[in-house]
């Protein structure tokens, strides 16, 4: 829906605005010096786990991510509330204190913030960060030759639902929890190091969703068809998600199914859990980096010794003219 709709806005003139909506970057860039810009971004969603600190928590990392996945670092954040007339203050008292949490332990200041009445319980941030303006990591920008590699494991969606419905065990929403938790400000600093050639964050639009973003990105960047290959047997997944993903599935899965699915081929070798799981919405998920094939084994590496359960899982290579497929996904 957003992506049809913003097909009828103009990109801003303003030579300034480095990065605007017009490639569905992570976040907004604006260049305030020819050594200073400003990374902004927004987001918000309805509860996901039971602890409204751990919902503060979670959506706090969530909001970071965007400007981690331009290569920024996050300075100042504004909450954003929708919050019932008939509910307990406390109770939003103990969102605000987790959201706070999660932005002191990534050095960034909760200055402020609004909120309205609404019947449903949605809880955000707005986030600013800072950036070099020749230092901006895009989700345009994939090489033929380069290798993907993802930072965290899939599932938020289909457990989040599980738990919701009471049916997940314990364990398994106890880690899907943790690995919303977990900020990517330490992969961030990790591909800082190197060289990636794109970046984005897997969110809401599944991974196949980012994947074929930063695919058409890099290819109107590049000026040639390119053609994402995926290994759905290399994918790291959260403990459970395959079990879960035949039976609980959101609604916001089906509207990336409807998005991707028409750019996608899979192997017949391909699991329906597998399939399912690409499409899944995730909440604070990893990055999605393309970077040069020398580059991959130290990341990887790095990240697992940080606590991420990263991991190889495709490569980027040259396409065949005016084909649909962006992705293919082998068994």
């Amino acid at each position: 829906m957003l992506d049809q709709a913003l097909r009828g806005l103009v990109r801003s003139a303003d030579p300034n605005l480095l990065v605007g909506f017009e490639n569905a970057d992570d976040a907004a860039v604006y260049q305030l010096t020819p050594e200073l810009a400003l990374v902004q971004t927004a987001d918000f969603f309805t509860p996901i786990v039971d602890d409204p600190f751990a919902f503060g928590q979670i959506a706090a990392a969530n909001a970071l991510s965007d400007i981690y996945a331009m290569g920024g670092r996050p300075i100042t954040a504004l909450s954003l509330v929708g919050f019932p007339a008939d509910a307990p203050p406390e109770l939003l008292a103990a969102i605000l204190a987790g959201g706070q949490n999660k932005l002191d332990e990534a050095g960034c200041a909760l200055a402020g913030g609004h909120s309205v009445r609404d019947p449903e319980l949605k809880f955000g941030f707005a986030v600013t960060g800072l950036i070099h303006p020749q230092r901006i990591w895009r989700n345009g920008g994939a090489l033929p030759g380069d290798v993907l590699v993802l930072t965290k494991a899939l599932g938020t969606g289909v457990i989040g639902t599980a738990v919701k419905q009471q049916k997940a065990l314990p364990e398994h929403a106890r880690a899907a929890a943790e690995s919303m938790l977990q900020l990517n400000r330490a992969a961030a600093e990790a591909l800082g190091s190197l060289h990636p050639h794109a970046v984005t964050d897997v969110t809401g639009f599944g991974l196949l969703g980012h994947a074929l973003e930063l695919a058409r990105a890099s290819q109107c960047a590049a000026g040639q068809p390119l053609q994402i290959h995926l290994s759905a047997a290399a994918l790291p997944l959260l403990p459970g998600a395959a079990d879960y993903a035949g039976n609980f599935q959101p609604r916001g899965l089906q509207d990336n199914r409807a998005f991707a699915a028409p750019s996608v081929a899979f192997a017949a070798e391909v699991t329906e859990a597998r399939r399912t799981l690409m499409f899944d919405p995730q909440t604070s998920g990893g990055l999605l980096a393309a970077l040069p094939p020398a580059e991959s084994p130290v990341l990887v590496a790095q990240l697992r010794s940080a606590g991420f359960p990263a991991a190889q899982i495709g490569e980027v290579a040259s396409a065949p003219a005016d084909s649909p497929i962006c992705i293919r996904v082998t068994a």
